[in-house]
């Protein structure tokens, strides 16, 4: 009981997010908005957790996730949809696969294989990266494969943005992942988001893991997510011109925390990024107890669409194009 108390003190003290006024915040809002508003989703299935290290069984509660990401995301485009929404989707590159199948008895030949590691959330001790990879297809092994919903949020009323998530949710900090596999690993999303007419732009590191930030730049990446910490305040330009985009919340379902109070929290977020003149980033698992799309996100939604005067609600790279612009006067 004590985090959440914590977290509730925090929140209440303004420490969590953090906010970081500037005098010069025009330069980041443009006119006539108080605040910018980014929100986007890691969408991976079954990628995302296959090797957990906090799951008794990774690949079958993977699988389960990934089934309830299925379920979910029908929910949350019909939201997005009724309350006009766009929400920037940093998405595996497998997913955009109809099939695949084994090239002479190996997955993906073509990907460099990462070697064995460990971070915070995932241990990889198996014998192949892509050892839990079906080689089938996105009807027969819905949870590695998503061609259908990416068509789905292609054909919404809104206009999302789908970003990359890597080809198949690598660690890619640069101690871990050589130049050559995420370079492999972003070739292939790049190739495979074509044949959907989608130009990748944006893109969010699995699991936080930040690295490899030259490669994302001579690939043609224009910025990334980051979830060191949680902020209110707006986004770095990298020398190599790649734009950092701070988180400031997750959207999530905590059980210590009734559902009124993740909708006070949320909306109250949101009335201090516009009274702090700063840029909100939200970010989401599309996989989250469904309780946060049914329960919680229409009553934010609607206020995000009763205070569209005040608030640019876009995309990662929208934003940034508008940036890039804004900087050249």
């Amino acid at each position: 009981m004590i985090k959440p108390l914590l977290s509730k003190l925090n929140f209440a003290l303004g420490r969590n997010p953090k906010i970081e006024k500037r005098a010069d915040w025009r330069r980041y809002v443009p006119e006539p908005y108080k605040s910018v508003l980014l929100i986007s989703a890691d969408f991976e299935l079954a990628w995302a957790w296959q090797y957990a290290k906090t799951l008794a069984n990774p690949v079958k509660e993977a699988k389960t996730m990934a089934l309830r990401e299925r379920e979910n995301i029908p929910l949350i485009l019909e939201l997005c949809d009724t309350y006009n929404i766009p929400v920037t989707w940093a998405t595996v590159g497998h997913l955009f696969l109809e099939s695949c199948q084994k090239i002479n008895g190996i997955p993906h030949p073509e990907i460099p294989r990462l070697r064995h590691f460990e971070n915070e959330f995932w241990r990889f001790s198996g014998k192949d990266w892509f050892e839990n990879d079906p080689c089938s297809d996105y009807k027969n092994a819905p949870e590695w494969y998503s061609p259908d919903l990416i068509r789905k949020i292609l054909d919404s009323r809104v206009k999302h943005e789908i970003g990359c998530h890597t080809f198949s949710h690598i660690d890619c900090r640069d101690s871990v992942c050589p130049t050559d596999l995420i370079r492999a690993e972003l070739r292939e999303c790049i190739q495979l988001a074509k044949e959907f007419r989608i130009n990748l732009k944006s893109f969010v590191h699995p699991g936080y893991t930040i690295g490899n930030l030259s490669v994302l730049a001579e690939e043609g990446f224009t910025n990334f997510r980051t979830n060191d910490r949680n902020v209110l305040g707006y986004p770095e330009k990298h020398q190599n011109g790649l734009w950092e985009l701070e988180q400031t919340a997750e959207f999530v379902y905590r059980k210590d925390w009734s559902v009124d109070y993740h909708i006070y929290r949320y909306i109250a977020i949101i009335k201090r990024a516009i009274k702090s003149n700063t840029v909100c980033v939200f970010w989401f698992h599309p996989s989250f107890n469904p309780i946060v799309v049914k329960n919680i996100w229409p009553a934010v939604f609607r206020f995000i669409d009763e205070n569209r005067e005040k608030i640019w609600v876009t995309t990662h790279t929208e934003y940034v194009e508008w940036m890039e612009n804004k900087w050249k006067q």
